[in-house]
């Protein structure tokens, strides 16, 4: 078994203000992001990991080693917010590319919409980052975080509660007689989509598959980005592109021009082979889409194909059990709110947390957990419901719901005071 839980001599240790321990399981980016908000509250956690995590020196090179070969992630402002309250966006910046426009259209019509940081009086929209830089920083802070400990190449099997507590079964992967327990006062499911903990517990789900599948990757242009996001709407799909940084520098100076940009192509469920495998056919697609809008695309990476499929849990608390990230909502990437949704999320849950600490009372309490719960449903719905109204309003072939959607488009352009109110919710400043 590979534990990478090795802090630096250099860390100072940091007294827990309880004994009350937290299992988390799955150590991505929300698991790893969680694990470190509890920390930030002086609350100890163990996150167990399925996967074999690497070994990542605090001294590695920064240079980007896949110029055209990774997948991003769109980070609101709210969750820009989360990560400088717990000290850690220094550490990401260098790789984040500000959104400083966003423009929004649908080929082949007349409707078109555009926010600017200036109008809405904000610093940016988001930030746009590699995840393999953002998992790198989580788990290199959780490393070197004296109240996480970790445990990669951990198989959960079992999941048992009693009135005080849970337990945790788990063996090492290859080594099935292996297994071990661990107990804790609560425990949080972070471990994705097809989460194990979520079925060991018996928790259902809904789905709804959209029939389409995302195109994801990175692209290089001619023209700079200008730090400007493009959702552009096609009959197959939304279409994003998304500023990203250049390997000489963050591409947040004047003198710093960005050519790289994610894009998340999104084709009926069936036609993503030659979009995936065929290079000039991937990029004359883009350009049909986009017009000049980007210039022209004149280089791509390797792309991801990903089924997309709404998957939602019927219930996020079980007794002391709390499901979060992608095992509670996995939506439609189509306006990047997923993460950010999953950030918030863990962000109240812990400062929840601390408060029941501070009080001096259990942490695994199921009513605390189900006052959670009820607290993020407001939020959660609207999310929900707009990812699939964009989806559903955009992709309807009939020709007066493609009249009502760009006049929406023009009226939401010209209109005052609708703006600023998407603009917030679209930067998690309002949930």
């Amino acid at each position: 078994m590979q534990n990478t839980n090795a802090t630096s001599s250099t860390v100072k240790k940091k007294a827990p203000i309880t004994d009350q321990q937290v299992l988390i399981a799955g150590g991505g980016h929300v698991g790893l992001s969680f694990a470190l908000l509890l920390a930030h509250h002086g609350i100890k956690s163990t996150l167990l990991e399925k996967n074999s995590y690497p070994t990542i020196s605090p001294h590695d090179d920064r240079t980007r080693s896949h110029y055209l070969d990774s997948r991003n992630t769109a980070l609101s402002r709210r969750t820009v917010q989360i990560y400088q309250e717990i000290g850690l966006w220094d550490e990401l910046q260098s790789h984040a590319c500000r959104i400083d426009a966003v423009q929004i259209s649908e080929q082949g019509s007349f409707g078109r919409a555009q926010l600017k940081k200036e109008e809405e009086k904000v610093e940016s929209f988001g930030q746009v980052m590699e995840n393999a830089w953002l998992g790198r920083k989580l788990l290199l802070a959780a490393q070197q975080e004296s109240l996480i400990s970790i445990i990669d190449n951990a198989n959960v099997i079992a999941v048992e509660q009693q009135p005080d507590g849970v337990t945790l079964s788990f063996s090492y992967y290859g080594e099935e007689e292996h297994e071990q327990q661990l107990q804790a006062s609560l425990l949080v499911a972070c471990d994705g989509r097809d989460s194990t903990v979520r079925q060991l517990l018996d928790i259902g789900t809904t789905t709804y598959d959209y029939q389409q599948t995302a195109i994801v990757g990175v692209v290089e242009t001619d023209k700079p980005h200008n730090h400007v996001a493009i959702e552009r709407f096609s009959p197959a799909g939304p279409l994003a592109v998304l500023p990203l940084t250049d390997p000489e520098g963050d591409g947040n100076e004047e003198y710093q021009q960005g050519y790289r940009r994610s894009v998340v192509w999104v084709c009926p469920k069936g036609e993503e082979t030659i979009y995936l495998e065929d290079d000039a056919h991937f990029l004359a697609t883009l350009q049909g889409a986009f017009g000049d809008r980007a210039g022209t695309f004149v280089n791509a990476g390797r792309r991801g194909g990903y089924p997309l499929t709404r998957v939602l849990a019927d219930k996020q608390v079980a007794g002391r059990c709390v499901i979060m990230g992608n095992a509670a909502h996995t939506l439609h990437p189509v306006a990047g709110q997923g993460f950010n949704l999953c950030m918030r999320d863990a962000h109240v849950l812990a400062k929840m947390l601390s408060a029941q600490v501070l009080r001096g009372e259990d942490i695994g309490s199921p009513a605390l957990l189900t006052r959670y719960e009820k607290a993020r449903q407001t939020d959660q719905k609207r999310v929900i419901r707009f990812c699939d109204a964009v989806v559903h309003g955009f992709t309807h072939p009939n020709p007066a719901i493609k009249l009502a959607r760009n006049m929406a488009l023009v009226a939401f352009d010209k209109l005052p005071n609708i703006k600023p109110l998407v603009a917030n919710y679209a930067m998690g400043l309002k949930s």
